[in-house]
């Protein structure tokens, strides 16, 4: 019962938003031709009828600017795509002048003609999107990336830069909810582990398709793998994490040595913001600009248009 539960939290991630967010999240002035900022229909629209793009990403046309030479790779959550994930953030990048970019990874049969991403090992994802920022890298002519993760987004950056020697290529790290350290889901995976149960759920889901499931939990032979890697200096790293996480938990587990860790609710405490709903938080995106921007690590957000507490 609660892991039905859990999962359709998970799986709201593909059409949930609750706001529309206002332009003052954007550091820059919006112009006539500006694109509008994704809300509800859109991450809906967006996830059942173009989960490969979200407006203003892929443009492989783009020239990164001397103000932004880092193009911004966008990589969503489990059960998501980059038509819902980011219907809010990537056209407030394009809007303030990034070469903006994202991808889906992790797909497999059981994955509904590209709509329901992040199944597959995390290793073949981690390969998917170590082949997809390389392609930006070689079409813009950058030397460095920046990379936006939400939930099992996070740990694909955090893949690239321990397994394909993203140290040198990543200039700044943006984890929302991110899940590079494994998940207990609210207890269940620590309490199938006590059952002795949890092998026989794991063995079903690669059976159906979905081994990413398998791998995002804490003590997962990925995740004992990759935790033997130390995270590599030279980036900026953030994460965001809010204490109504019930999807990576527990909350505090997201955080990163040596990064910036914020925990929304140290800076709005009133946001109730939940897992799937950060990618459409007010406070979540204005921190996510200013940390892209390079802008103060003391900056606080306009506590306003909270995303969904799910």
């Amino acid at each position: 019962m609660r892991l039905s539960r859990t999962t359709s939290l998970s799986l709201a991630c593909a059409g949930t938003a609750a706001v529309l967010f206002a332009t003052a999240a954007a550091p820059s002035a919006r112009a006539e031709s500006a694109l509008p900022i994704g809300g509800l229909g859109d991450a809906a629209i967006g996830y059942t009828f173009h989960p490969d793009s979200s407006p203003g990403m892929n443009d492989w046309t783009c020239t990164p600017s001397a103000a932004h030479p880092n193009p911004v790779v966008l990589l969503p959550g489990t059960f998501a795509n980059i038509g819902a994930n980011f219907v809010a953030l990537a056209p407030m990048l394009k809007n303030a002048g990034y070469c903006v970019y994202g991808t889906n990874f992790g797909m497999t049969w059981l994955s509904m003609d590209g709509r329901v991403g992040g199944l597959d090992t995390e290793t073949t994802s981690g390969n998917q999107v170590s082949a997809f920022i390389n392609k930006v890298l070689s079409s813009t002519g950058a030397q460095k990336v920046d990379i936006v993760g939400h939930s099992q987004g996070g740990s694909m950056g955090i893949n690239y830069l321990k397994l394909h020697d993203g140290g040198n290529k990543v200039g700044t790290y943006v984890g929302w909810g991110q899940s590079s350290n494994g998940t207990t889901l609210s207890g269940i995976v620590t309490g199938g582990q006590a059952l002795g149960v949890l092998g026989i759920f794991n063995v079903g889901f690669a059976a159906l398709g979905a081994p990413g499931l398998r791998d995002q939990q804490v003590g997962s032979a990925y995740n004992k793998q990759t935790a033997a890697i130390p995270l590599p200096q030279g980036p900026k790293y953030v994460t965001i994490q809010t204490t109504r996480d019930e999807v990576v938990t527990p909350y505090a587990t997201q955080s990163l040595p040596g990064a910036q860790n914020i925990v929304l609710q140290n800076l709005c405490p009133s946001d109730q913001v939940g897992h799937v709903g950060l990618f459409l938080d007010s406070p979540t995106l204005q921190l996510t600009m200013n940390a892209l921007g390079g802008g103060p690590a003391d900056f606080k957000p306009s506590c306003t248009d909270y995303g969904p507490a799910v």
